[in-house]
C-alpha cells in the first residue's frame, strides 16, 4: 500500500439523504435572507414615499403661504388708504379680479363657475376650489424723485426685473397708489404712470379720481415701489397625466400657468372672518372678503410610487396662514 493514500474501501462521499438535508438547510437560509431583503426594500420604499409627500407638502405650503401672507400688503403697511387708477379697476367700472384691491383675498368653491375648469394641461380640475391673492411683491425699490407733471418716477437703482407692462404699487406715509406702467427705462431708472399705460388718471392722490390728471399727488424721496403680485392657486392637470398644485401669475401683460408641486390630488380651503359663528368657513359662507384675516389650507398629497405591489401613499396635511396686514 502506498504511503499517504487511503485504501479505496475507506473513501466515501455524501449520501443522498445528507445532500437533501444540506440543500433544505440552504434553502431555509436563502429564504430567510430573501425575506429580510424584501422586508427592508418595502420599508425603504415606504419611507421614501412618505418623505416625498412630506417634502412636497412643505414646499407647497411655503410657496402658497408666501402669497397669502402678502395679500393686501403694501411696502408701507398703509393698506387701508389705497388709490387705484387702473382702467381695469372698480373705480373706473372695471371688474377684473387682479385689479380689485378690495378683494386682496378671494376664494371660490369647487362648483363656482366664475373660475373655469378643463381637461387640458394646466386646467383647473373640476370640483376643486381656488384662491385668488393680490398684494405687493416682497422686493421693493426706492424713489429718488417723482414728477407728477410728466407722470414719471425716477428710482434710486436700476433693475431688469421691472418692465414697461407691469402693474405697480407706490406708497409713502400717507397712502399707496396702484398704477400700470406707461414706460420704463432701466438705464435712466425712470418709470412712467401716464394714462397711455392703461390708467384712468395720471394723478395718484387719495381717494381715486378717474379724470385726466385730477387729484395730483407727489410721492417724496424714498417712497417705495413694488410690483403688484396677483396669483390664482388651484389644482390642475399636469403634463404627466396626474395633478399638481398650480399658480396662475401675472407677468407683464399676460398670465402664465406655473406648475408648482406635483402629486397634489386635492385642496380644501377655509377662511377666518372675525364675527362669524364658525371659526373657519367655506368660501360661500364668507360675507365680507375685506375682513378675512387667515386662510386654512388642506392639501392631499400622493407619492409617485408606493410600497412594492401596493398603491402610492396618500396623506393629507393642513396649515393656517395669517394675512400680515390683517393681524388683530
Amino acid at each position: 500500500m502506498t504511503q499517504g493514500r487511503l485504501p479505496a474501501a475507506n473513501v466515501r462521499g455524501f449520501t443522498l439523504i445528507e445532500l437533501m438535508v444540506a440543500m433544505l438547510l440552504g434553502l431555509v437560509v436563502i429564504a430567510g435572507v430573501g425575506s429580510v431583503f424584501l422586508s427592508n426594500q418595502r420599508v425603504y420604499r415606504t419611507n421614501r414615499a412618505l418623505s416625498e409627500v412630506q417634502d412636497n407638502s412643505r414646499t407647497a405650503f411655503e410657496m402658497l403661504a408666501r402669497d397669502i401672507r402678502n395679500a393686501g400688503l403694501t411696502a408701507c403697511s398703509n393698506s387701508s388708504r389705497v388709490s387705484n387708477v387702473l382702467n381695469a379697476g372698480p373705480v373706473n367700472g372695471g371688474t377684473t379680479w387682479w385689479a380689485d384691491w378690495n378683494n386682496a383675498v378671494r376664494g371660490y368653491a369647487g362648483n363656482d363657475s366664475n373660475v373655469p375648469t378643463g381637461t387640458g394641461e394646466g386646467d383647473r380640475v373640476a370640483g376643486t376650489p381656488s384662491v385668488q391673492l393680490i398684494g405687493g411683491d416682497e422686493a421693493s425699490f426706492s424713489v429718488a424723485t417723482h414728477t407728477p407733471s410728466t407722470a414719471t418716477f425716477t428710482l434710486n437703482e436700476s433693475n431688469p426685473d421691472l418692465n414697461a407692462k407691469g402693474v405697480y404699487i407706490v406708497c409713502d406715509f400717507d397712502h399707496a397708489a396702484i398704477f400700470k406702467a406707461s414706460s420704463f427705462n432701466n438705464g435712466a431708472k425712470t418709470l412712467g404712470h401716464a394714462t397711455t399705460g392703461g390708467n384712468c388718471s395720471a394723478g395718484l392722490g387719495y381717494p381715486t379720481v378717474c379724470t385726466g390728471t385730477a387729484n395730483t399727488y407727489t410721492f417724496g424721496t424714498n417712497s417705495l415701489i413694488t410690483q403688484l403680485n396677483a396669483s390664482d392657486w388651484y389644482v390642475g392637470k399636469n403634463p404627466a397625466g396626474g395633478t399638481s398644485l398650480y399658480r396662475l401669475a401675472r407677468n407683464g401683460d399676460i398670465f402664465e400657468r406655473q406648475e408648482m408641486v406635483r402629486g397634489v390630488t386635492s385642496m380644501a380651503l377655509a377662511y377666518h372672518q372675525p364675527g362669524l359663528a364658525d371659526q373657519f368657513v367655506a368660501a360661500g359662507d364668507v360675507t365680507n372678503w375685506t375682513l378675512v384675516s387667515s386662510v386654512r389650507v388642506t392639501l392631499t398629497m400622493q407619492s409617485s410610487d408606493g410600497t412594492a405591489g401596493a398603491a402610492p401613499i396618500t396623506r393629507s396635511f393642513t396649515t393656517t396662514t395669517t394675512l400680515r396686514n390683517r393681524v388683530l
